[in-house]
């Protein structure tokens, strides 16, 4: 992968990053032995793919927004926002989940697209969120702890972490 043209940012999904959004997620598929058939919809009908992903939507039974994190016609990741918490998701998941592309890891990408991703949460209403991260996830817990990141107590496999937005990065 070239360098960045523009500086990344939070957009919408959108049907023109087609080849981008694809190259990137087969390549993480590739880099971590999943399929790729979950891609199949995507292959199939973008605009419909991309349609589902816009605005406010339900999954995991509450309401989430969903952000693509783009450099011009490069789709570097994925950062979903979820509006309030279930039981289920207060122990794992959290407000907040994000993933970098593989092409475009280890750049501090993550790091960025979560602080933007902050920004966000604050527009939603939202003063405080909850993340998680596998214990063994040492990457996303320093993505995590850079934006602003409190422990709280782990819960099975994961570690939990509370970010405050009145005080914390993301805010300005």
């Amino acid at each position: 992968m070239s360098d960045l043209s523009e500086t990344p940012r939070l957009v919408q999904p959108t049907a023109a990053l087609r080849d981008s959004f694809l190259t990137g997620e087969r390549a993480d598929c590739l880099a971590e032995g999943r399929s790729t058939e979950w891609l199949a919809p995507a292959v199939e009908d973008f605009d419909a793919f991309v349609a589902e992903r816009r605005g406010v939507f339900l999954r995991w039974g509450v309401p989430c927004t969903g952000f693509w994190y783009v450099a011009g016609q490069d789709y570097l990741g994925t950062l979903i926002i979820r509006h309030r918490l279930t039981p289920e998701l207060a122990e794992v998941g959290g407000h907040v989940g994000y993933h970098v592309v593989t092409p475009w890891r280890r750049r501090g990408h993550a790091t960025q697209m979560l602080s933007a991703g902050l920004l966000e949460c604050r527009r939603l209403g939202l003063d405080r969120v909850l993340l998680t991260c596998g214990r063994d996830n040492e990457a996303s817990r320093r993505v995590i702890l850079a934006n602003g990141g409190v422990p709280d107590r782990p819960h099975g496999d994961e570690d939990r972490f509370w970010i405050t937005l009145d005080e914390g990065p993301g805010t300005a």
